[in-house]
């Protein structure tokens, strides 16, 4: 796929994923693609949610991917292919998590966990802000801070979307636990982001500056409009 970008690329959006899968049983081997395209971002998302690290999540993506294809005639349809892609992703990522676990030393930060975060260069929006982008990195830090079992979860409902259902056929854990660790996760990353933002959240929506000088001098010229005529 080297080469293409995704403006370069038309899914055939008509074709559900059973259809898609068949095609390439059939022989069409660059439908699969299609199936790439539409669940990329899922499962790098969930092998992040793992590992913590850009670079390995993408890694354990691809050969999520290249197992997929491998085992693609054992899909049966029982669970969705996305479901089944996501167990798959989740799979390889454990699996190199443990691997990791015994042949490297573990770099410990302050908390007593290990560190895999990537070095994160500011970045600026197309219209030249970066207030958006310091608030998606603050979240996503967040997010990286909460235990795995609650990170995972949150992940697939609140940035992938997915029902609590089709969170817990991924995860292979009850709908109730689903709901439990959504509950428990959301009430951590508050907690979390009142912390990081600490005495900074006192600068929130301001209103200084040339917006107070306006506001005054319009109330002012207001109260002396309405006040003229009593004292005259």
């Amino acid at each position: 796929m080297q080469g293409r970008g995704e403006e370069d690329f038309e899914e055939p959006k008509a074709l559900s994923d059973v259809e898609i899968v068949e095609e390439v049983r059939a022989g069409r081997i660059q439908m699969f693609e299609t199936l790439m395209r539409r669940y990329n971002q899922r499962v790098y998302r969930l092998a992040r949610a793992v590992l913590r690290s850009d670079s390995e999540a993408e890694d354990v993506a691809q050969e999520a991917w290249v197992r997929a294809w491998a085992h693609l005639d054992q899909w049966e349809g029982r669970a969705s292919f996305s479901t089944w892609l996501c167990r798959i992703a989740l799979h390889e990522a454990w699996a190199r998590r443990r691997r990791e676990a015994r042949v490297e030393p573990l770099e410990i930060e302050k908390g007593g966990e290990r560190s895999m975060r990537e070095p994160v260069a500011p970045a600026s929006d197309a219209d030249g802000t970066v207030y958006g982008s310091e608030v998606r990195s603050l979240l996503e830090e967040a997010v990286e801070a909460l235990p795995e079992n609650y990170r995972t979860v949150f992940v697939l409902r609140q940035v992938e979307e997915l029902s609590t259902q089709e969170t817990a056929r991924c995860l292979e854990i009850s709908e109730d636990a689903v709901k439990v660790r959504l509950h428990r996760a959301r009430a951590a990353l508050q907690r979390q982001l009142l912390e990081r933002a600490g005495p900074g959240i006192r600068q929130a929506f301001p209103f200084l500056g040339a917006r107070c000088d306006r506001m005054a001098a319009n109330v002012m010229g207001r109260i002396t409009a309405q006040a003229a005529p009593a004292s005259s």
